[in-house]
């Protein structure tokens, strides 16, 4: 058969005119196409309001559940109180939450964000990355555990005490002092690899004294049993690292 020649705007194209069982092919590849698009699942979508919207009601049920934890304790609140006074159903606290020991860690995870719009661990990275001085670095991190622990040492109490009758919460408990301690072995090889340790102390001891400068323990006996204000802890965390980490 005779050829013909297609013009198109990026190419010059010769070949052999199609026969009918060609454009048999065509049209079904065609039809087909349309098909398998026609019963293509859809994306999920949700609108920016939407999310919004989950999320002040979400905040809304972590901060109904601490404030009622922590005025009539944890075995004594149920699921039902909280759902009824933030104003949700029962089944959306289970489904968001799983239930109370979900609610705790809830809780603790928005503690540790501290009082800033950004949370206080990406402002400790971003602080220790820039920053070359390894006093100010732990005076940054002094001023970071006072914000932090005043807001989370009502709740890991809360915690402690409970985990003497909740398993879960018991789990809960265990799976936030090793999420500490990991933090805190991290901070101790940064200052390990930035030469910032003295002689002496190695990335094992640098790990056990800010574990124990950062524990709601410690905000506990110094802020809320003898009355230290929250910048005079801060303080003294940091002179506690730098006394003990630093050279003299």
């Amino acid at each position: 058969m005779a050829s013909t020649v297609i013009r198109g705007s990026r190419s010059l194209a010769i070949g052999p005119i199609s026969n009918s069982d060609d454009l048999h092919s065509d049209i079904h590849s065609s039809s087909m196409e349309r098909i398998m698009q026609k019963v293509k699942p859809k994306r999920s979508y949700r609108s920016p309001m939407r999310q919004a919207q989950a999320q002040r009601t979400r905040d809304l049920i972590i901060e109904t559940a601490e404030r009622l934890f922590l005025e009539h304790g944890y075995g004594a609140t149920t699921v039902a109180a909280i759902a009824a006074d933030a104003g949700v159903s029962v089944d959306a606290i289970y489904k968001g939450f799983g239930g109370k020991p979900g609610l705790v860690r809830a809780i603790y995870d928005s503690g540790l964000k501290g009082l800033g719009p950004i949370p206080a661990y990406q402002r400790s990275d971003e602080m220790r990355t820039r920053e070359k001085d390894p006093v100010t670095i732990l005076r940054k991190w002094g001023e970071l555990t006072a914000e932090v622990a005043s807001t989370l040492t009502p709740i890991r109490l809360l915690m402690r005490a409970a985990a003497a009758d909740d398993a879960e919460v018991a789990a809960v408990l265990e799976e936030s002092n090793a999420d500490r301690l990991k933090r805190m072995r991290q901070n101790a090889r940064f200052l390990d690899q930035r030469g910032y340790l003295r002689e002496g102390i190695d990335v094992k001891q640098a790990t056990d004294i800010l574990w124990t400068c950062s524990s709601a323990e410690l905000y506990e006996l110094f802020v809320l049993q003898r009355g230290w204000s929250s910048r005079r802890f801060a303080r003294f965390v940091s002179d506690l690292m730098i006394s003990s980490l630093l050279p003299s």
